[in-house]
């Protein structure tokens, strides 16, 4: 069972359905006692850091998935959700993440020039570690992204996109996932990736 956390961000519809279609049982919660009884679990994420990050706090989530995380359970974070598991975003001020890895959250537009932000369509992965979710995802294969801030890190980067920049796609700290990019957007590559992870 995967627990995707219901925190009030993000339209959880269409993950529930990519879930769903590759045979994997999920529940969208907020119920701690749900959450650790299941396997695996998912933070989704549309939307502003700080709002997001406030709404986890207020529901006491936070240092719950952090606690989650250290005993071992997998964690993949998409989208916001991947943001919100670093150390600090600059989007709109200056706010903690959950620190599971470091680095930080900064804008897209003052790295990018003239290219438009958000970063919105479909971008190929450069994949650049054996972590266990691209295990059958082609190099270069396509994804789709929607967003305005990415992720500054020197060390945990699965997969990198280029645009204007090499914009941080996928990153992995030991049970910790991250990815920039909408897998349940993503179409068929999206489904392999959300079945790699299930299946950890």
């Amino acid at each position: 069972m995967i627990a995707i956390i219901d925190y009030g961000v993000g339209n959880l519809f269409s993950l529930v359905g990519s879930l769903k279609k590759i045979g994997a049982q999920s529940v969208v919660t907020a119920d701690c006692e749900i959450i650790d009884a299941a396997d695996k679990i998912i933070l989704p994420g549309v939307g502003a850091f700080g709002d997001a990050i406030c709404k986890l706090k207020k529901n006491g989530l936070d240092n719950f998935l952090i606690g989650q995380c250290e005993k071992g359970k997998p964690l993949l974070g998409i989208c916001l959700g991947m943001q919100l598991l670093f150390e600090k975003s600059y989007e709109y001020g200056v706010h903690d993440g959950l620190g599971l890895i470091k680095g930080y959250i900064l804008p897209l537009k003052d790295y990018v020039g003239n290219l438009k932000v958000p970063h919105m369509g479909w971008n190929g992965l450069k994949i650049q570690d054996d972590n266990p979710i691209f295990k059958n995802t082609k190099q270069g294969e396509a994804v789709y992204f929607v967003h305005s801030y990415f992720a500054n890190c020197k060390n945990n980067v699965s997969a990198t996109t280029d645009y204007g920049i090499e914009v941080t796609a996928a990153v992995r700290k030991g049970n910790v996932y991250g990815v920039q990019f909408h897998p349940e957007k993503s179409g068929e590559s999206g489904l392999k990736i959300l079945k790699a992870f299930a299946n950890l």
